[in-house]
């Protein structure tokens, strides 16, 4: 059933609403890199030479180097993976992280970022469809939630900690709305994620992982 949800993906695009395309030039950085030194400073797991796999909210996915593309294991080994904005984030993440950066100090909205002013406008992040699917439906925004192993957090009417990396929580929180208000989704984040990943790359991030809360446990 995750294999169908997976082949529904719809088109992955970049901010400027290009194609998202993976350089090469990631890949070439990724091949010089010392596998055990990645393993420390992201908590992913060396599964053969040249491979590592990592926990992506509720499945794991591996990154094979020679191969150069993510692989999911269905049931009959690791085979290749078509998830083009999932696949260029975690290049970019492997490719650029160079130092272990504490996490759970401090947690941060868009705007406390020191590339806050790119998200606007067109770069606002993208909850307007979480919100059209689950705003009258907070039960639905908890299953799925949960069903992506997310971890409750006291922040919102219901908010949960998502690990799309093992050392990259993303938080969203959810506010019902009333006669009032409309309901709210929010997307917060550790303040160390601006450590290893540009703005753009922030977006693209928390356009993967709604798109996994849409899809939900159907």
């Amino acid at each position: 059933m995750q294999q169908r949800r997976r082949k529904q993906n719809p088109p992955a695009f970049a901010p400027d609403k290009s194609p998202v395309d993976v350089s090469p030039h990631f890949w070439d950085d990724l091949q010089k890199k010392d596998l055990n030194t990645l393993c420390n400073l992201t908590l992913f797991s060396i599964a053969a030479p040249h491979q590592l796999v990592f926990h992506f909210l509720n499945e794991d996915v591996l990154v094979d180097f020679d191969a150069r593309c993510l692989k999911r294991n269905e049931g009959q080994g690791w085979e290749p993976t078509k998830d083009p904005l999932l696949e260029l984030v975690t290049v970019v993440y492997l490719s650029g992280v160079k130092k272990l950066h504490p996490v759970g100090k401090e947690i941060v909205g868009v705007k406390d970022l020191k590339e806050g002013h790119f998200f606007q406008g067109p770069h606002a992040l993208k909850v307007a469809p979480l919100i059209k699917r689950y705003g009258g439906d907070m039960e639905g925004f908890k299953d799925s939630a949960q069903f992506l192993e997310g971890r409750p957090v006291d922040l919102a009417d219901a908010a949960y900690e998502l690990f799309p990396f093992p050392r990259i929580p993303v938080y969203y929180l959810f506010w019902q709305g009333d006669d009032e208000f409309e309901p709210r989704i929010s997307v917060l984040f550790d303040r160390s994620i601006e450590e290893v990943f540009s703005a753009d790359v922030i977006w693209g991030l928390v356009n993967r992982v709604s798109t996994a809360l849409l899809q939900g446990p159907v």
